[in-house]
């Protein structure tokens, strides 16, 4: 079957590195249900992906729009508009787009402790019916929390309340009937701000001095309470950032590693190389290799 050899416009991925999948696995919150990889893959014609051998962490597929299948026990399970599916851990598989209607899907990889709770919905088409009140957008909501606080950093914090998420998510899956209004909180607090700005600056060069000024804090006193409420000193926190943002150019784009490496402010590709490997464990060059040559496959 034909593979497409670029990603779908509008893709998008995050996927965590070996170390945190370490930390994820003993903290006591994490390790019931932690997240692996990530993403969203809109309209994907061509898709298609096939493990013989399964994967070491269950896949969830969630189809917005559109059609596709998926192969499981020498079964073929269509999906459709508002449905999904697991596929357990370790257990052979295929899945792909129709490609007449390809579909749109958020999918995820996870593992944990307590993946068993959830064993009623595993290996099988999840419907979750069109009605007044699906909650489809409350669903894609929480799905963007979880991405989304990935994206702003792996402290503990980000992590368990990921975790949390993500059991809400298959839990609305489970519990269809019992799924109600989600109150989204909004972050205003210091933290979340200076988090912001970083983002905002990953392609800029902005010091310490920077990031504190805009907290309107002491440097003691910020560096002092970021890192009680991230585990992470500001400036590692940001550079963090900034290896998440390089590994999405690694992944989705046809930059060369030196430009992504100037880009993001680094003296020169050898730096940008031994930090991002310090990071993920991987150089940049391997993390291509492994993830952007298949990066329309979950």
């Amino acid at each position: 079957m034909e593979k497409i050899a670029a990603g779908f416009k509008g893709e998008k991925a995050i996927v965590t590195p070996y170390n945190v999948r370490y930390l994820q696995s003993i903290n006591p919150i994490c390790k019931q249900m932690f997240i692996t990889n990530i993403g969203y893959y809109p309209h994907a014609k061509f898709h298609y992906r096939e493990r013989p051998d399964g994967c070491n962490e269950n896949i969830l597929i969630y189809c917005e729009e559109g059609k596709g299948w998926i192969k499981h026990n020498d079964v073929i399970h269509q999906l459709s508009r508002n449905q999904a599916f697991i596929i357990p851990a370790h257990e052979p598989h295929a899945y792909g787009a129709v490609h007449g209607a390809p579909w749109s899907i958020y999918w995820l990889h996870f593992s944990g402790e307590n993946v068993f709770m959830f064993s009623s919905i595993i290996g099988q088409t999840i419907h979750a019916e069109e009605s007044d009140k699906s909650r489809y957008e409350d669903r894609f909501q929480l799905f963007e929390e979880m991405f989304q606080n990935l994206e702003m950093g792996y402290s503990h914090e980000n992590l368990e309340y990921v975790s949390f998420c993500l059991m809400h998510f298959l839990a609305s899956l489970k519990y269809v009937n019992q799924f109600r209004e989600i109150k989204k909180a909004k972050q205003t607090d210091v933290i979340q701000k200076s988090i912001l700005f970083m983002k905002d600056n990953l392609e800029n060069k902005i010091t310490l001095d920077d990031i504190v000024r805009q907290a309107n804090y002491s440097v003691s006193y910020f560096c002092t309470f970021f890192t009680q409420k991230t585990s992470y000193a500001p400036m590692e926190y940001y550079n963090q950032l900034k290896i998440q943002r390089a590994s999405s150019y690694l992944q989705f784009s046809d930059m060369k590693i030196k430009e992504i490496a100037f880009r993001l402010g680094y003296y020169d590709p050898f730096h940008f190389s031994k930090a991002f490997s310090q990071e993920m464990g991987i150089t940049p060059k391997e993390y291509r290799k492994r993830y952007a040559e298949r990066r329309s496959f979950t």
